[in-house]
């Protein structure tokens, strides 16, 4: 009855494998130095915990040695089993691979961290982890974060939340080889008639803001401001648009608030310019005299 219920489970597992393995996506290459777990189904005496050579192979217990190195673990587990199967050893043998501990690796950390620079790790690290390995962000980082692929280059983003559930998620990992990108936020400008013009980073949670956030950030307007004429300036493919702003509506929930992107500019007249042209290269030009706020 044990024999037949082992039959069954085989079968069973041997069925099922093909779909596992189809939800089952790994980036993870075995390399030189990497310690490996490797069991075959229903054989417990062929288990060996065994470490890649530098010639990127494994000596089997049966089999002899063969070359895993630049592999998946899953794919390291079937030039296993046709070695088994070409020996004659088995027919049909069900062989697994783990990495135990990969070999000390680099991972590369770039951009806005306080210590850019490589470092090693033996094992994949969730991205928190990673840039503490780097001193943090700086305050001009954006969230955005961006995770290049050992071997695939695979870029894969990762947003590095202000909130602690969300930044402490291991979901994403980064893994021995992998380069973290953290790039600069980008900037906005609040020029004319607010209590701080300058440019401001936009490092909020969402990594956006939106133009009465910009306007609030700046210490809001002064009573000699003209908010009925403000403008935004913005550049695009095409060139430089200006576009017309009433933000006293927005304030008022007339008007809908808008969402800035890098670079915009958000011009407030004062009152004794009501009637008066301010170009968009005049405004372009001060922007080099203007207060970095990073907050």
């Amino acid at each position: 009855m044990r024999k037949k219920d082992s039959w069954i489970l085989s079968l069973l597992l041997l069925l099922l494998t093909p779909a596992l393995r189809s939800q089952t996506v790994e980036t993870l290459l075995i390399g030189p130095g990497d310690a490996l777990h490797l069991q075959v189904f229903d054989t417990p005496e062929m288990e060996q915990h065994v470490r890649v050579t530098d010639a990127g192979e494994i000596p089997l217990i049966l089999g002899g040695n063969v070359k895993v190195a630049g592999l998946t673990p899953e794919l390291a587990g079937r030039v296993i089993e046709k070695a088994l199967i070409d020996g004659k050893f088995f027919s049909h043998p069900h062989v697994t691979v783990e990495v135990e501990e990969f070999a000390a690796q680099k991972v590369f950390v770039m951009g806005e961290v306080n210590q850019p620079g490589a470092f090693d790790t033996h094992a994949p690290r969730t991205v928190y982890e990673v840039l503490a390995l780097a001193g943090g962000l700086t305050l001009l980082a954006d969230r955005k974060v961006l995770i290049q692929r050992k071997g695939s280059q695979e870029k894969v983003p990762y947003f590095f939340s202000n909130n602690a559930d969300a930044a402490l998620d291991s979901s994403v990992k980064v893994n021995p080889g992998d380069t973290v990108f953290v790039p600069r936020a980008g900037i906005v400008y609040a020029l004319g008639d607010v209590r701080q013009p300058g440019g401001y980073t936009m490092t909020n949670n969402e990594a956006q803001l939106s133009l009465l956030q910009l306007v609030a950030r700046a210490g809001g307007m002064n009573n000699s401001a003209v908010p009925t004429h403000a403008r935004l300036i913005r550049k695009s493919a095409n060139g430089t648009v200006e576009i017309a702003l009433n933000i006293s509506a927005m304030q008022k929930g007339k008007t809908t608030d808008i969402p800035l992107q890098a670079n915009d500019i958000v011009y407030i007249p004062f009152s004794y310019l009501r009637n008066s042209v301010v170009n968009v290269q005049g405004l372009a030009t001060s922007l080099g005299t203007a207060a970095l706020y990073k907050f």
